[in-house]
């Protein structure tokens, strides 16, 4: 049964952890390792899915229409080498999507990004690659060159237009 969680009280508890994890990574040098959950946080707020029980496999996330998300987050910081990755997306279990949350150093949502099961699995399963193959890795690039962006909207409006 999934637990009820009054989301603003989530939302305070998340803000902390970011001011935390921020503090601690001026400090170290090291991330705290909470990319995920706060990843997973902006997800669920700016789409509206609910968040899955915790370690529940394969999804971390079901979106209004019913589908099951598996969400992976990545923190872009300056300077950052290009080939980030995105990893450990894990096929033995039952989801539909995978969706990529991109965040600044300070974990602000930059964009997320959604790619369909077919997609990604005909990615994992190209010959050539041990991380990809093996461990569910591929590029932050490729992915986003197999999914869509959801967030923040692509739809341009013909005021957005206009004001360019």
């Amino acid at each position: 049964m999934a637990r009820l969680i009054d989301p603003e009280a989530l939302e305070r508890v998340i803000r902390m952890a970011i001011v935390l994890a921020v503090e601690y990574r001026r400090m170290t040098g090291k991330p705290l390792g909470i990319t995920g959950e706060v990843g997973e946080f902006h997800a669920a707020d700016l789409l509206g899915w609910h968040l899955a029980d915790a370690r529940q496999p394969g999804y971390d996330a079901v979106a209004p229409d019913g589908h099951r998300v598996q969400i992976k987050s990545r923190c872009i910081l300056p300077g950052a080498r290009s080939s980030q990755r995105v990893g450990g997306i894990k096929l033995a279990y039952d989801w539909e999507t995978v969706a990529l949350v991109l965040m600044d150093a300070d974990f602000a949502p930059l964009s997320i990004y959604e790619a369909r099961r077919a997609d990604v699995e005909r990615e994992l399963k190209r010959p050539g690659s041990k991380s990809r193959n093996e461990r569910g890795a591929m590029a932050v690039s490729k992915f986003k060159s197999i999914a869509s962006l959801l967030w923040p909207s692509p739809i341009i409006t013909i005021s957005d237009a206009a004001a360019r």
